[in-house]
């Protein structure tokens, strides 16, 4: 699918060593939470806890060069693990980059599956920056919006369900902030990535059994708190669009239409913006907000965000809020708007894409 794809980096950096950056979708594509027991595995390492699948041997891995290759095949997957993990594409970048850094410093010769180790290694680092983040995080978690990774499609190109169904959404990621670090490793490795409880447990230093018990109280979390599915990609877009038209011309009744009556908006102003820093409950709270702004003249620019509908709203050829929708049913039940310029600007948007910006009629 010929499409653009862009990271928030959080401080804008691009990435180092081996094959920095090579995967732009990784975070979003590799891997789905389901919430099931058995879980999904990600596409670039399905079945890659170290009690299965196959890796490199210790022959292919004694050269430098060779190592790094082998590296930036699983830096997608690698990626797509930290992610989740941290919710944050910045911090994801630097697990990674601590991983190879650890990788690069040790003897693996004698390690049969690198794939799985490189996961078990990249899981502590994740599990290490979450314990030391503890309660340093600054926002408040009720205006917490993770960092987004964003498609821009061409012009008629189809959103696939398949984005969906492949994708890790805003708020599932919310949801896994809430959880203790344990249990989030637990459930994102063993739900999400198929380790085994016995790999698990090595981590979190526990046993097997109370590693079980840390996924299933973190999937009973995310049952509880994360939404349902949603239809499939077009109708969800269809169901945006009606948002965005009934926002612009000012149609309290045809908001009314496509909202869920208990929908929540999150917005995210970061430190720069913290008075746009909000949380609205009810349907009718998030029309009159969504009136109030209704007035103001900007282009919005349709994206993909983590799979699902998006809009960029673009003022003098800038882009100033990102919102995304989740959609369960024929309603919107959550909105998230990321308003923080820092992490705004870093979405860094080809001019051509932003070009591509409309006014409402």
């Amino acid at each position: 699918m010929d499409e653009t794809t862009v990271e928030t980096n959080g401080d804008g950096r691009a990435g180092s060593g081996p094959g920095a950056g090579s995967d732009a979708d990784a975070g979003a594509d590799a891997g789905s939470g389901s919430g099931s027991d058995a879980g999904s595995a990600s596409d670039a390492g399905a079945g890659s806890g170290v009690a299965s699948g196959s890796g490199a041997g210790a022959g292919s891995t004694s050269d430098a060069d060779v190592l790094a290759r082998r590296f930036d095949a699983d830096r997608g997957h690698l990626k797509a693990v930290a992610y989740r993990m941290l919710g944050s594409l910045s911090e994801a970048e630097d697990a990674v980059q601590e991983t190879w850094f650890k990788l690069s410093r040790t003897d693996v010769s004698g390690v049969a599956n690198l794939t799985g180790w490189l996961t078990t290694v990249i899981g502590r680092v994740c599990l290490d920056m979450l314990r030391s983040r503890g309660s340093r995080r600054e926002d408040p978690l009720d205006h917490f919006v993770p960092d987004p990774i964003v498609r821009v499609p061409t012009a008629g190109d189809p959103e696939h369900s398949a984005e969906l169904s492949e994708s890790v959404g805003l708020a599932l990621l919310i949801v896994l902030e809430t959880l203790a670090p344990a249990e989030r490793l637990a459930f994102v490795l063993h739900d999400m990535f198929a380790v085994s409880f016995d790999e698990i447990a090595r981590i979190v230093d526990r046993t097997p059994a109370a590693t079980r018990q840390l996924a299933s109280r973190a999937r009973r979390r995310v049952q509880d708190a994360a939404p349902g599915p949603g239809p499939d990609a077009r109708r969800q877009r269809e169901i945006a669009d009606a948002f965005l038209a009934a926002s612009q011309g000012g149609d309290f009744q045809g908001l009314l239409a496509v909202l869920d009556p208990d929908a929540v908006l999150t917005a995210d102003g970061g430190t720069r913006l913290a008075g746009a820093s909000k949380l609205v409950h009810g349907a009718e709270a998030i029309i009159r907000q969504a009136l109030m702004y209704a007035s103001f003249r900007k282009a919005s620019l349709p994206l993909v965000v983590n799979g699902q509908p998006a809009v960029l709203s673009v003022v003098d050829g800038r882009p100033t809020a990102l919102m995304a929708f989740t959609v369960v049913g024929d309603r919107i039940v959550q909105l998230h708007v990321l308003a923080d310029p820092e992490r705004i600007a870093a979405l860094d948007l080809p001019e051509e894409a932003l070009a591509r910006a409309v006014y409402p009629d």
